[in-house]
């Protein structure tokens, strides 16, 4: 039964899963496919314990990445910017400004760390307030599959504040 559900899973997925968990041991918690503006969704992001926030985006291979033209869009969305890869990815082909992360879909090692850019106090309310809004409906989809169809991943219209 595992294996059939794996085949359902994509492998930026497995890696969104290993980069969870790790991150779990860091203190932060964490949510996938989290939309910060309209026309980008974020694979990872994390909210740490000072309420920092990571954005992590996973790539399973070359191509992944070099169809991926939007990343630099995220940087104004987060403390910390991250790619997580598995071992056999080509880290050379990422820009060395960005944090390095190597993962399975089981756990992840931050490889180099991102620098830092804190985000303006605004922003990160708006952050933190769409993080809690995007848990808090995923959550409630998992315990009410009956509305799972009304939960929407974006935020209702209306501008993006901050």
């Amino acid at each position: 039964m595992l294996e059939t559900q794996s085949s359902l899973v994509k492998p930026g997925q497995l890696l969104a899963r290993g980069v969870c968990r790790h991150l779990k041991g860091h203190g932060f918690v964490s949510v996938e496919e989290l939309v910060p503006t309209r026309g980008l969704r974020v694979d990872v992001m994390g909210l740490g314990p000072k309420s920092e926030i990571w954005v992590i985006e996973c790539k399973s291979s070359r191509a992944d990445y070099q169809s991926d033209s939007k990343w630099q869009g995220y940087l104004e969305w987060c403390d910390r910017y991250f790619w997580a890869v598995d071992q056999d990815f080509p880290t050379d082909l990422l820009p060395s400004e960005t944090g390095l992360i190597i993962a399975d879909s089981y756990d992840a090692e931050i490889i180099r760390m991102a620098p830092e850019h804190k985000l303006p106090p605004a922003r990160r309310k708006v952050m933190v307030h769409k993080f809690a809004v995007h848990a808090a409906r995923r959550l409630q989809a998992l315990r009410d599959p009956g509305v799972a169809a009304l939960v929407s991943s974006g935020e209702p219209a209306g501008g993006d504040a901050g």
